[in-house]
Formats: structure tokens, C-alpha cells, sequence
């Protein structure tokens, strides 16, 4: 018997009995004959009509202005497209326990008098593409080799400890398959690949996690997802996306992940490609995977009929987004040896960074004139204490590149580049100091200004922005759409000014002068180097074998660099300390009078660190009202210190 209520009044019956000539239920040989005749019933209680009921397999030649409901299984119904199908032909589709794939790619619904009402209220089926694969018609997906989570069950979903041991299993089984995949347009990716998915609509079998455009039924193109990790860190990241964060944008994947969108696509590799397609396995040589567009005419689901819109002709256009994916050299280091842990760089990338650094190593007659300049601005500016001007001189100097080529040289033992490099690098700084104590010899001024003193005490924050500039530094030379940003990675490091201040301490033979300036000059070489290769590294412009010898060396002259400074962000701390504590203190009552004091600077350099103090008064300070002010400065600070002041008097 029906189990669901019917209400007749809601239907136009007459309508619906005058839709069409003929009404055919096509079932199979195991359908369930109360499952028939609860259709047979329910079809004529509620909309008034008479449906024949007849054997899939004795069907002959279809009436193509009848509608045709289907009780049967997906194989049976793509067994129906791929003999009979016209565009012509109506087709409504009945769920059952067989048909799952056919049910998901429509958008039919589950129960089976709401997907009879779906296609009698219809005001006509709509024109939906097929695709084919290898002469069979897919609902589906296809998949080959293991896609790592894009097809993941959707009750993973919701199961935390599920999702960890698939992400470790997926991490222990990774292993690459070369793949030659032709579009119709005659676009040729060849990559090595993990796996590979191909789906022709959003209903596809596609996993939740994967986030998609309006991929529609009737756009005439079938979409290819290729996941071809280089490393063992991209990997991970996919699979962080793709487990636990649920989300990949198809219009903005991962690197790992390659997208081919066309009309007809031929896959082929030099083994035999194990495919499964809807859930069936399959061996093949090659695959043609091909969409026949407006094959058919669907009732479709609700859900989905609401969202289908008008098709777009774009058979005639491929996508093709494979930047990403490994290419000849490293296709044949994924397929014969172990993954990489980090990324390892292309031979083209490798061909344009290094004709790029082994550019900017080289010593010409316009490095030496940048130098110079740049070199007199700084100076001005130093002596000006003028802060625009030294930006301008930091971008206007080239030491930056050949800093770059040495720390690529470093890495790789480049002994040709680590020589051109070393020698312009030399050759600037020679330049820089000769030009900067000729203009400190012929200024009449002896005065070391705020800018000057600012860069005599390096610490380990000096040290931080060297590094973080040499991996900015890096980055931008590896990837020339972020090149632009190199004038900016020359302010943040700084390296002509220090040159400067030490021309100038030579030019005044101030050893403190010279010292401090160097101490930075080398704090800023140092980190540079060591985080530029790095980057280089992590990057994968060297194997770590070739790396290490480079990477150790640079980092023991680093950490000699580092213990000055050190000590020196100590002080800086100490510094930092004190003016902290006479803060807590503003006002001070001596003589009578209130007196306001503040803390100019603190020099930790002598045997007791010397405090330089302003105060404010209403009378002029004498002996013993000043000596009362250091005897209240060495009770907050606990100790003992000389006390240096610039005393104000304001007049009422």
C-alpha cells in the first residue's frame, strides 16, 4: 500500500495526463514488484494516469515524446544512454537502492513519491551534458591512482579520529605514476602525479570539503583535479586543507594541486592506468574521457533544477592551471627516489634565478657610480641627522644583490659566483668607506649625531631585521612577481649607512665610532647571508647535501657575530629598565620646591652607568638641592650611578 498521503486538489490533473503520448516504467530484472505496484497506484490516484510497465532489457526502439521513468540500477541506466538516449527522449528517474550514483548526479530525491512528484510538476526536463569515459557514460567520478582526501567518505566529516588515522595512512602511502593528459584543444600537461579525479557537474561524487564554482550540467567541459605534491611539506599543507580545515577553493588551490577543464581529454601513461569509475575498478592503457553535451533530457531534482542555469558554449575553451605541478626533472625524482621534505625548485625556475644573480654579481662601472652616490647622500644625511635623506641613500644602493648572488654561492658552492659576488661586494665596500672619510676629512664638523649614534650599539633586534630582510631579499629575487618589493627589503636592512658611519670614525680616527658601525655593518652581513640561503634552500634551489657545508659555515661566523650583541641588547635592557623605574618617579620634592625630572639617556659603557637627567624648576637648583636629586635617583635604582643634569628653570 501507499504510505504517503495524496492531495489530488493540488495537482492539475489534466495538465499532467496530457503532458505526453505515452508513459513508460522501465524496470529491471531484480526490481521489487511491491515497489512497482505502489507506483502504478500512486501515479493514478494522484495525477489520473496509466503508466505501461516494461522489462529494461526488452526495450527496442524508445518513443522519443514519451516520458520514460527508470526503476533501475546505474548500470542499467547507463547501459539505456549509451544504446538508446536522444536528446528527444524524457527521462524520469525513480530512486532505488541500486541507482546511488544516478541519484548523487542528479540530484534526485531520496524518497521515491517526492521524486515522482519532482518530475510530474516539472514544466519540462532539462538538457543535461553526459560524460564518457572509454564508451562508459560516468555519474560519478573517475579516479586514478589515490586522490588523498578529495574523495573522502563524508562521514569523515564529523569524526575527528577517523580524519587523523586517514591523514597518517595518507601520509605513509605516497607514491607518483607519470601522466601525459591532452585537451581538446591540443594542450599537453605531462607530470607525475599521485592521483587524478575527473568530474563533469558539481554533483560528481565530489567531496564536501572541496569548494567549487558553478560547475553545471549543461557547460559542455569536464574538470580534471591533479594532485602531484614535489614535497613532503606541500603535501602536508593539502592535507591540512583537505582533512581538517574542509576547504578547497577550486578557483584557488594549492600548488599541489593542478586543474584541467575541457571538452574531451586523453590520458595516458607508460604503465597501465588502474582507474575506478563510480565505484567499479578499471585497467586500461589509455583513457578518453569525452562529454557528449545536451545528451539527454532529466527531470531533475528540485534542489538541483532550482540552481541549473542556461549553459554557457564553452567547449571551444580549456583551462589548464598547472603551474604548480612538477615537471620533467622533477617528475623523475618524485618516481625514482624518496620525497622530498622540502620543495625542490624547477630547472626553468633554476635557469631564470641564476642568470638573474649571476647578473647582479657582476662588477660594472654603474654599480660603482650607485655606490658612490649613494654612499655621499648617506653621509650628508648622517651629518644632517636627517633621516629622509638616508632612506634615499638606503634605496639607492646596490649592495644588496651581490649580498643575494654570495649567500646563493654559499649555498650551493658556486666557487664562479662566490668569486664575483665577493669581489663587487668588496669593491663597494672599499668604495663606500673611501668616499665617506673624504667627506668627514673635508667637513668642518666633528659632531656625532643622533643618526650616527643610533648606529653605533647593534643588538640582537638589529640582527632579527638583517634576517627577516635576507629571507624578504630572497623571496623576491626567486619570484619575480614580488621583485618590486626589493626597495623596500634596502630600507628595512640598512647596509650603506653603517659603511658611512664607519668612514666617517676613520675620517675622525674614532676607534668607538669604527667599531660600532662595523659590529652593525657585520650583524646585517651575517644575517643576510644565512637567511637568504636558507630561503634559497627551503625553496629548493639546493639538495641539503650541497647545502650543509654553506649553511654550517655561515652559521658559526653568525654566531661569533651574535655574541657582542648579545651583551649589547642586555644593556639595552638595563636601559630600558631604568628609564622605566625613573618614570615611576616624575616628581621630586627637594629645598622646598617641587621638582619635575626626566631621563634623557643612560650610558652602561663606564664603570657605573651614567644617567642623564633634565629637571624642571620654579627657582634655580643649588648644590645641595642637586645633590639631593642623585641621592633620590640612586634610591629608586637601587645602586649607585653618576648622575649627569641639564637643569631648566621656568619663570612665572
Amino acid at each position: 500500500m501507499i504510505e504517503k498521503t495524496i492531495e489530488g486538489g493540488a495537482v492539475d490533473q489534466q495538465r499532467v495526463s496530457q503532458m505526453y503520448e505515452h508513459m513508460v516504467l522501465l524496470i529491471g530484472e531484480k526490481s521489487d514488484d511491491g515497489e512497482i505496484g505502489n507506483i502504478e497506484e500512486y501515479l493514478y490516484e494522484k495525477y489520473k494516469v496509466r503508466v505501461e510497465i516494461l522489462l529494461f532489457s526488452k526495450l527496442e526502439t524508445p518513443r522519443e515524446e514519451s516520458l520514460y521513468l527508470l526503476y533501475l540500477s546505474d548500470q542499467e541506466i547507463k547501459g539505456l544512454f549509451d544504446q538508446h538516449a536522444s536528446a528527444l527522449m524524457k527521462i524520469g528517474i525513480i530512486p532505488n537502492t541500486s541507482c546511488s550514483y544516478a541519484i548523487n548526479s542528479y540530484g534526485i530525491a531520496k524518497d521515491m513519491f517526492d521524486a515522482i512528484d519532482d518530475v510530474m510538476e516539472a514544466e519540462d526536463a532539462s538538457s543535461v551534458d553526459i560524460l564518457i569515459c572509454n564508451s562508459v557514460p560516468v555519474f560519478g567520478n573517475i579516479i586514478i591512482g589515490n586522490v588523498h582526501g578529495m574523495n573522502q567518505a563524508r562521514n569523515v566529516r564529523s569524526n575527528y579520529l577517523k580524519k587523523a588515522r586517514a591523514f597518517v595512512s595518507d601520509v605513509r602511502h605516497l607514491s607518483f605514476q607519470n601522466y601525459s593528459i591532452t585537451t581538446a584543444k591540443g594542450n599537453v600537461t605531462k607530470t607525475a602525479a599521485t592521483g587524478i579525479m575527473f568530474f563533469e557537474h558539481n554533483n560528481s561524487g565530489l567531496s564536501r570539503n572541496i569548494v567549487h564554482e558553478n560547475l553545471a550540467l549543461n557547460d559542455g567541459r569536464l574538470h580534471a583535479l591533479i594532485l602531484a605534491p614535489s614535497s613532503v611539506v606541500s603535501y602536508l599543507y593539502y592535507l591540512f586543507l583537505s582533512y581538517f580545515l574542509n576547504r578547497l577553493l577550486i578557483e584557488r588551490l594549492p600548488t599541489s594541486v593542478g586543474l584541467i577543464a575541457s571538452s574531451k581529454l586523453e590520458i595516458t601513461s607508460p604503465k597501465q592506468i588502474e582507474y575506478t569509475l563510480d565505484g567499479e575498478r578499471y585497467v586500461e592503457e589509455q583513457l578518453v574521457l569525452e562529454v557528449k553535451r545536451d545528451a539527454v533530457q532529466i527531470y531533475l531534482g528540485r534542489h538541483v533544477a532550482d540552481k541549473q542555469t542556461e549553459g554557457v558554449q564553452e567547449e571551444d575553451k580549456d583551462t589548464v592551471r598547472v603551474q604548480g605541478l612538477p615537471k620533467s626533472q622533477m617528475s623523475e625524482i618524485l618516481l625514482n627516489e624518496p620525497v622530498p621534505f622540502f620543495p625542490r625548485a624547477d630547472e626553468d625556475d633554476f635557469k631564470e634565478l641564476f642568470v638573474s644573480l649571476r647578473q647582479s654579481s657582476k662588477l660594472t662601472s654603474i654599480y660603482i657610480m650607485l655606490m658612490i652616490l649613494s654612499t655621499l647622500l648617506a653621509t650628508t644625511g648622517l651629518f644632517q641627522s636627517s633621516a629622509p635623506v638616508i632612506i634615499g641613500a638606503m634605496i639607492l644602493a646596490p649592495l644588496m644583490s651581490p649580498i643575494i648572488s654570495f649567500s646563493m654561492g654559499v649555498l650551493r658552492g658556486e666557487k664562479e659566483l662566490l668569486q664575483e659576488s665577493t669581489t663587487t661586494f668588496l669593491i663597494g665596500i672599499i668604495t663606500a668607506l673611501l668616499f665617506s672619510c673624504l667627506f668627514t676629512y673635508l667637513m668642518p664638523l666633528n659632531v656625532l649625531t643622533d643618526e650616527m649614534r643610533s648606529r653605533l650599539n647593534p643588538n640582537i633586534l638589529d640582527l632579527m631585521v638583517a634576517i627577516i630582510s635576507g629571507v624578504a631579499g630572497a623571496y623576491a629575487y626567486a619570484k619575480s612577481e614580488v621583485a618590486k618589493s626589493l626597495a623596500g627589503v634596502a630600507i628595512a636592512v640598512a647596509l650603506v649607512p653603517p659603511l658611512s658611519v664607519m668612514g666617517i670614525g676613520i675620517g675622525w680616527w674614532d676607534s668607538a665610532v669604527v667599531y660600532g658601525s662595523f659590529l652593525l655593518f657585520m650583524t646585517n652581513l651575517a644575517g643576510i647571508t644565512l637567511s637568504a640561503a636558507l630561503t634559497f634552500f627551503f625553496l629548493g634551489f639546493s639538495p641539503i647535501h650541497r647545502a650543509k657545508k654553506g649553511i654550517v659555515f655561515t652559521s658559526i661566523f653568525l654566531i661569533i657575530v651574535s655574541i657582542p650583541l648579545v651583551f649589547s641588547f642586555f644593556k639595552v635592557i638595563e636601559q630600558n629598565k631604568i628609564f622605566t623605574q625613573l618614570k615611576e618617579a616624575e616628581y621630586v620634592s627637594v629645598g622646598g620646591q617641587k621638582v619635575r625630572i626626566q631621563a634623557l639617556s643612560v650610558d652602561l659603557s663606564k664603570e657605573r652607568p651614567v644617567v642623564y637627567l633634565a629637571t624642571i624648576s620654579t627657582r634655580v637648583l643649588d648644590d645641595g638641592q642637586i645633590l639631593e636629586i642623585k641621592r633620590h635617583v640612586d634610591k629608586i635604582l637601587q645602586k649607585e650611578v653618576v648622575v649627569n643634569i641639564l637643569s631648566e628653570t621656568e619663570l612665572h
